[in-house]
């Protein structure tokens, strides 16, 4: 056997070897554009009412960009902004940065400069709320977070920990470290 016999038999070997190492340890990965959820539709700059069983007006929901996942059917929304009626047909004003909503729309959750407004009919004095979560229920017409909270009415703040809120009859609780300042001169002025 010649030198180059030798050497030709051994580089053959050395490709074969190679190319079985090569594809025995290849990536198996998806491309990393893959691995990220699906998104089965996105709607942009829109509005959507949703009805309850009778009909009528359950919530509104507008939002520069909402996206539903394809796996879990729940939906993530760029800045949010939710109307929800009250037993007068008046609207909550509920808006952040961020909002989530569950497959079935029992549950939104909304994260990050979360804004409640109550509804502004006349009859009752304008009441506001401050967090940075809020987690709603429309269905049952609750509203809860475990963060701090700041509530405003005309001569009226308070403060606390932990908030819930019944949104049909507008009543409200700070469940801790609930504080409060009253100036009996700025409710006068708002009447």
């Amino acid at each position: 056997m010649s030198w180059r016999m030798v050497i030709g038999i051994g580089l053959l070997l050395a490709a074969l070897a190679s190319g079985w190492s090569a594809w025995r340890h290849r990536e198996t990965r998806a491309p990393s554009g893959a691995t990220q959820v699906r998104a089965d539709y996105v709607l942009g700059n829109f509005e959507i009412v949703t009805l309850d069983k009778d009909g009528k007006e359950a919530a509104t929901l507008r939002a520069p960009s909402m996206e539903r996942n394809a796996a879990d059917q729940t939906s993530t929304i760029a800045r949010p902004v939710f109307l929800l009626p009250d037993a007068a047909g008046q609207h909550w004003k509920l808006q952040a940065d961020t909002g989530w909503v569950s497959a079935k729309g029992e549950e939104l959750r909304l994260r990050g400069n979360v804004a409640g407004d109550s509804p502004q009919d006349g009859r009752t004095p304008p009441t506001t709320f401050r967090t940075t979560a809020l987690d709603v229920f429309p269905e049952r017409n609750q509203a809860r977070t475990a963060e701090r909270v700041t509530l405003t009415r005309p001569g009226l703040e308070q403060t606390g920990v932990g908030f819930e809120a019944d949104l049909k009859s507008q009543q409200y609780s700070l469940l801790s470290q609930v504080k409060t300042r009253y100036e009996p001169n700025a409710a006068r002025q708002a009447r």
